[in-house]
């Protein structure tokens, strides 16, 4: 009973206890008491009451107070019109590649028609939970397991629709769809991250390939520099002795064969300088 209808029936009631109990007055003030209670009705501002009269839809209420008339009129159901949110999962269901997984959903959706909501279904929240299930389940059984876990938004718009679709008829609208989790197999994660390491190998040893294919190339290019110009690989393996003697107490091995090509003069200046760098 809305404080409405219990203020005046509270009032009704003192005003015939007033009057006298054992009096004709007081009877009457008694029962328009009882008649008030029973038809004043108040809806609040998300709620829509469905009235049948006589077994017919007589009206759909809406916010604030009305009046029905006690016997004849039935309120059947109280729809709540707010967003509300329904949770479901997909346990153990077989992907188009048959992979076992888990899915966690989450549904929000509204009352958008209170009289289909009310007379075209008998218990419209245990429905979109048994359609929210059904639904997710042909998802998975038509996805691939690599889709499932990249594409999320793509599988939320499509069971959004599907959902939706199916709710329809009934005065519900569904807003959004959002998988909150995906669980695979331990023994298929451990499989996939060792491929996912083995991927990320091979891509290392393609670029290291890479790299050394270019190398290759630059010192073909060298060669074929050092073979038109002598003089410029003597100035090259001067400046490789002249690196290499920079170091304190090292020693050089320098082949005979490369000695003959040089020249010695050439040579002996470039060990001076390098040493005498060393000493200062």
């Amino acid at each position: 009973m809305n404080p409405v209808t219990s203020f005046l029936v509270v009032l009704c009631i003192l005003a015939g206890l007033a009057i006298g109990q054992t009096s004709y007055l007081g009877f009457v003030f008694f029962g328009a008491a009882l008649i008030i209670a029973f038809s004043l009705k108040m809806a609040n501002a998300w709620q829509k009451f469905v009235i049948l009269r006589m077994g017919k839809l007589q009206s759909v209420k809406g916010a604030g107070l009305f009046i029905i008339i006690p016997v004849i009129d039935n309120v059947v159901a109280i729809i709540d019109e707010r967003i509300q949110t329904t949770a479901f999962n997909a346990e153990q269901a077989l992907t188009k590649d048959t992979v076992p997984v888990n899915v966690d959903a989450i549904i929000f959706w509204h009352v958008h028609d209170a009289e289909k909501a009310a007379l075209a279904i008998t218990n419209y929240i245990e429905a979109i939970d048994r359609v929210a299930q059904t639904t997710l389940r042909e998802m998975i059984g038509a996805s691939m397991l690599a889709a499932l876990l990249s594409d999320r938004k793509d599988a939320d718009e499509h069971l959004k629709d599907e959902i939706g679709k199916k709710t329809a008829p009934w005065g519900i609208s569904v807003s959004s769809v959002e998988i909150r989790d995906v669980a695979i197999p331990e023994a298929l994660q451990d499989a996939m991250s060792r491929q996912a390491q083995a991927e990320r190998e091979k891509q290392a040893r393609v670029i290291l390939g890479s790299a050394e294919a270019a190398i290759a190339g630059k010192f073909v290019e060298a060669a074929d520099i050092y073979a038109g110009h002598p003089a410029a690989l003597q100035l090259r393996a001067m400046n490789i002795i002249y690196e290499a003697t920079k170091e304190r107490g090292a020693t050089i091995l320098i082949p005979s064969s490369m000695v003959d090509s040089l020249n010695p003069s050439v040579t002996s200046l470039a060990l001076s300088l390098a040493t005498k760098e060393i000493h200062n």
